[in-house]
């Protein structure tokens, strides 16, 4: 079985790669870390930084995670900020900004970075949806306000969330190469 670290302080997000790599023969290792998490309206620039910090602390091949979640009636906002502004204004302050607004679109966008020590390889998954009127129970971060199309409950509501899910798409993208080197 391939074996790659995985540097995250969210166990949520954990959970949700090992769930996704062990289905393609990967064995996943947490790595606590604290990552340096640059400030940069490209969110590739910030994955590939995270994957940089990451493997100077655990000197191994590694991947991080990037998300952010777009919306359209605020301009993209949050995006790349989206873990700042989940901490500050949370679920109910995106619903407040888009409560007088019709177009509630939304992407959800997930960027693996794997980095080995020599280049940082990037895999994106992005799914299209909107955000829901009012916050759901359960899940965690945006899942209980992201509905993503073709379904008609949150990712925090969904049984099957790695169906539509963007990390799911960028980790099987990653799977995919990973398996080939």
């Amino acid at each position: 079985m391939r074996q790659v670290a995985f540097a995250s302080t969210n166990q949520n997000k954990y959970r949700e790669v090992q769930s996704i790599l062990t289905l393609h023969g990967i064995e996943i290792e947490f790595v606590r870390v604290e990552l340096v998490e640059i400030q940069s309206d490209s969110l590739e620039a910030i994955a590939k930084e995270k994957a940089r910090s990451a493997f100077a602390q655990v000197s191994k091949p590694v991947i991080v995670e990037d998300d952010g979640l777009f919306v359209s009636a605020l301009g993209g906002f949050p995006g790349q900020y989206s873990s700042y502004v989940f901490k500050t204004i949370g679920n109910a302050g995106i619903l407040r900004l888009l409560s007088n607004k019709q177009d509630r679109s939304a992407s959800f966008m997930s960027l693996i970075a794997f980095y080995d020590g020599n280049d940082v390889v990037i895999f994106e998954g992005r799914v299209a949806g909107r955000i829901s009127e009012q916050e759901a129970s359960g899940g965690w971060g945006y899942d209980p306000i992201f509905v993503p199309d073709d379904a008609d409950l949150t990712y925090a509501e969904l049984q099957n969330k790695d169906d539509y899910s963007h990390r799911r798409r960028a980790l099987d993208r990653f799977a995919e190469w990973y398996l080939r080197l």
